[in-house]
């Protein structure tokens, strides 16, 4: 594995000069003072609720278990000329992933032309909440900071989204009544559900707050029934119709796909739209924008081997202990091999795995994520970093100057995700 790329040092002696002003201040804070300000944010983040719920974890009296992600005090900065390619990278990419996702249920010219395409597999894109939460915790816990740097603002984000929604209701309604749909409280991002909601300033409802009636949709209300436009929905398809899906299902609401294919109701994100979220798509991404668009990749792609490809499964059994191997239906670090961290046992097991059921998984050399300074209990230590942006396409594409930063904790590791004891950072974009 190569030596990271640490976003804050060029060197030992060295500070990139977007980060100079925020390592001088740094310089001057006692570690004590640190350490209670971030006593502090966990105080709060605990008294506010923003937590997540994990999935398979009991407590002492066998009930599900909520945890709080861990912030870090200290700020991902990245300097405006690197957000703005990050920008126009990301508009052309999810512009191409809306035409393939049209396409692939329309006229399917991309199929014609000899792409593979693989199953559904939609995923919500949570995260947004924590981001605006820590921007705000920053501003409470270090005032002065946001005096020392022009850092773009992400608080007008759930303005954009409820925009984007009103933008895209039914033609015939001209002042559209936006509800998000929520699967309860039992969901690991509920609180994120709640939040945008009452950000928006919108109803969070069920599926037993909703009916339906002449393919119409209503929800209840304490004046009666209201008619809803434009659902923002955090449910999985498969469960938001127990007589077009599941019918077991009681997140959804039964007539619900009618009153959509009546035009009626406009459900975001559609249904179907994980088609282009499945990881085994991934890899063809860039030859989508290319054959939409006309245009060469801004952001380029991990390589990547698909183990259903027997050349491809051929590599990837030859070079387990130097790859990272992922479920294409996998999310939140779950069922994954981080070869150079797994032992012998592991590898072999997952071996096993790979040859019975190769179209389940693809595979990736294992990269090298930069690394950011990080307030842990040895001190101000390097940990690596991603980065989640929230890109919002209705009648145009938008997103804030930001996003998630998602940092591993642990020294070394890879895995970013907060179900596996990953944290969050604040991310600033510099302005020009």
């Amino acid at each position: 594995m190569r030596s990271s790329f640490d976003e804050m040092q060029a060197s030992a002696v060295t500070v990139r000069e977007h980060y100079r002003t925020y390592e001088r201040w740094l310089a001057q804070q006692p570690r004590d003072a640190m350490r209670a300000r971030r006593e502090e944010a966990e105080m709060i983040f605990r008294r506010v609720g923003i937590t997540f719920a994990v999935y398979g974890a009991k407590d002492e009296d066998g009930a599900g278990t909520e945890r709080l992600i861990p912030f870090d005090l200290i700020p991902r900065v990245i300097p405006a000329g690197e957000w703005a390619e990050l920008e126009r990278g990301l508009a052309q990419r999810v512009t191409a992933l809306n035409r393939f996702i049209h396409d692939v249920y329309h006229e399917q010219e991309i199929l014609r032309a000899g792409y593979y395409v693989l199953e559904d597999n939609l995923r919500v894109p949570s995260g947004v909440s924590y981001m605006l939460e820590n921007r705000k915790m920053m501003m409470r816990l270090f005032p002065e900071l946001f005096s020392l740097h022009r850092v773009a603002p992400v608080a007008h984000y759930p303005d954009l989204l409820l925009e984007t929604l009103r933008a895209v209701a039914p033609s015939t309604v001209s002042d559209p009544t936006v509800v998000v749909l929520t699967p309860g409280m039992y969901n690991s991002a509920y609180f994120e559900h709640a939040f945008l909601a009452q950000q928006m300033g919108v109803e969070l409802v069920e599926g037993q707050d909703l009916f339906t009636r002449d393919n119409f949709v209503y929800m209840r209300t304490t004046q009666g029934p209201k008619r809803v436009d434009v659902i923002y929905r955090r449910i999985d398809d498969d469960f938001l119709d127990p007589l077009a899906f599941r019918p077991d299902s009681t997140l959804g609401c039964a007539g619900l796909l009618a009153a959509y294919r009546a035009g009626n109701v406009t459900l975001s994100n559609a249904i179907g739209t994980g088609i282009a979220d499945d990881k085994s798509i991934y890899p063809y991404v860039p030859k989508m924008i290319e054959f939409y668009l006309g245009e060469k990749p801004i952001l380029q792609n991990v390589p990547t081997w698909k183990c259903r490809e027997p050349e491809d499964l051929e590599h990837v059994l030859a070079h387990l202990p130097e790859l990272v191997v992922k479920e294409v239906h996998g999310a939140g670090g779950y069922g994954m091999l981080v070869g150079p961290a797994a032992t012998k046992a592991e590898i072999e097991e997952f071996r096993c795995v790979l040859e019975a059921k190769p179209d389940g998984y693809i595979a990736q050399p294992t990269l090298s994520l930069s690394t950011c300074p990080t307030f842990v209990e040895t001190g101000i230590a390097p940990r690596h970093i991603d980065l989640r942006p929230f890109v919002l396409s209705g009648k145009q594409v938008q997103m804030v100057p930001g996003g998630l930063t998602r940092v591993a904790l642990k020294e070394g590791s890879l895995v970013v995700n907060s179900s596996q004891g990953g944290g969050t950072k604040d991310t600033w974009v510099l302005e020009a």
